[in-house]
């Protein structure tokens, strides 16, 4: 199962059931919340961050981008401890430093969360919107609660100076 992580209120959850993970249940269940929960708790997680897992069995996947390599290995470390995880993969993708893409990341923070229709997701611990920027790109992850707000946010990013590309991966959040 692949799960999208969001800190906040609000945690978005995609997934896909894959062989024996689906067949589990109640223990892929429990598994799946407290991978969740370890790595919402990481202190250091946040809006120019991402991160994704996927459960099978009893491996869990890490995947996403971090700005820091830190976080990454805590991550690893966190889910390890996780009773009944029998094997972690760590995918995540540090990215790399840069002076231009932190300048992008407060540039484009500013811009989407200046915006009247995306404020209020700025009042969360991490905004459910993500902000991964990589060599100039932008790649926008995470939950909003409706398509207009999708749209808005890849407008504001695709207006910041310096911006070569921008991907809009927002999912739009039923609840």
């Amino acid at each position: 199962m692949v799960r999208h992580l969001m800190i906040g209120c609000l945690i978005f959850l995609s997934s896909m059931a894959f062989g024996a993970a689906a067949q589990t249940g109640r223990g892929t269940e429990r598994l799946i919340k407290e991978v969740r929960h370890e790595l919402v708790m990481l202190p250091y997680y946040g809006v120019f961050d991402n991160l994704e897992y996927r459960v099978e069995g009893y491996k869990v996947q890490l995947l996403g981008q971090v700005t820091r390599p830190t976080l990454k290995r805590d991550a690893e470390q966190v889910v390890k401890k996780i009773e009944g995880v029998e094997a972690v993969e760590n995918k995540i993708e540090v990215l790399p430093v840069s002076p231009n893409d932190d300048r992008l990341r407060l540039a484009l923070f500013r811009a989407i969360f200046s915006s009247p229709s995306l404020d209020r997701y700025s009042l969360r611990a991490v905004p459910p919107i993500h902000i991964v920027v990589k060599n100039g790109n932008v790649t926008l992850e995470g939950a909003v609660a409706s398509e207009g707000d999708k749209n808005v946010a890849g407008l504001q990013a695709n207006g910041v100076s310096g911006v070569f590309s921008v991907t809009n991966n927002l999912r739009v959040d039923k609840q």
